[in-house]
């Protein structure tokens, strides 16, 4: 089955104040993920998903071409996540699509599962096209050595709601694995309103976090991951 069809997504879903903002929701009790409303429940392609690699179609997918930039340091914690806005001109080349990279943020454990597991953090970094049409790009992480990237912002984190931008800057290209392979697959946004429509590439190979720097990320947001929702009839392709 072919991805679905891309529907336009207004970036200001993407925004902090946009996500924070509606009917209140979180990741427990009365506010968690089973009580999200609208295509939260309704949905048939909803993001994350568990990826079994032995049921995926290998395939030649078209590279990931990185074209990222420098960015100020602009971390925002919305509530829900660490987030950091990023400024215009780093974009993603998928084949003859263009993305511009709008913004990344953080979830512990990783929404995303592969043969059932998640990994301990994953970055989403979230483009959008000319269209209004939405590609995210997943890396996970993995317990390890200290990540290098993350160790010039990472004692930086607002730990409540706010922003913080002190002058330094930061180019998203460091947090990628060496390797660009990917699954791919259409999904949707991970938090309400949990729109459709979103192209997913979720690296194959992983990076790592030290425990301490997993740690400081679990100090503010101890789970900020919803389920794994139904595959259905949705395909997952493979890089070879």
């Amino acid at each position: 089955m072919k991805l679905l069809h891309l529907l336009p997504i207004t970036a200001t879903l993407l925004t902090a104040g946009a996500w924070a903002s509606g009917p209140h929701w979180g990741y427990h009790g009365k506010h968690g993920p089973k009580h999200w409303e609208g295509e939260c429940q309704m949905g048939r392609a909803q993001s994350p998903i568990n990826i079994v690699t032995s049921k995926t179609v290998s395939t030649e997918l078209p590279p990931l071409v990185f074209q990222y930039q420098e960015s100020p340091l602009q971390l925002v914690n919305n509530g829900h996540t660490i987030q950091q806005n990023v400024a215009p001109g780093s974009r993603i080349r998928i084949g003859d699509d263009v993305y511009e990279l709008l913004q990344f943020h953080f979830h512990t454990p990783s929404e995303e599962q592969i043969n059932g597991k998640p990994a301990d953090m994953v970055v989403h970094l979230v483009h959008k096209n000319e269209q209004g049409q939405l590609a995210v790009v997943a890396v996970l992480f993995k317990v390890g050595a200290e990540n290098k990237a993350l160790k010039s912002f990472w004692g930086k984190l607002p730990a409540k709601e706010g922003t913080l931008d002190d002058g330094s800057s930061i180019n998203a290209f460091d947090l990628l694995p060496e390797n660009h392979g990917y699954f791919a697959f259409s999904g949707s946004l991970t938090t309400p309103p949990c729109t459709e429509g979103v192209r997913w590439q979720v690296m194959k190979e992983p990076v790592t976090v030290s425990r301490a720097q997993l740690n400081a990320f679990k100090k503010i947001f101890p789970m900020n991951a919803r389920p794994v929702q139904a595959l259905n009839d949705r395909e997952v392709k493979a890089s070879k």
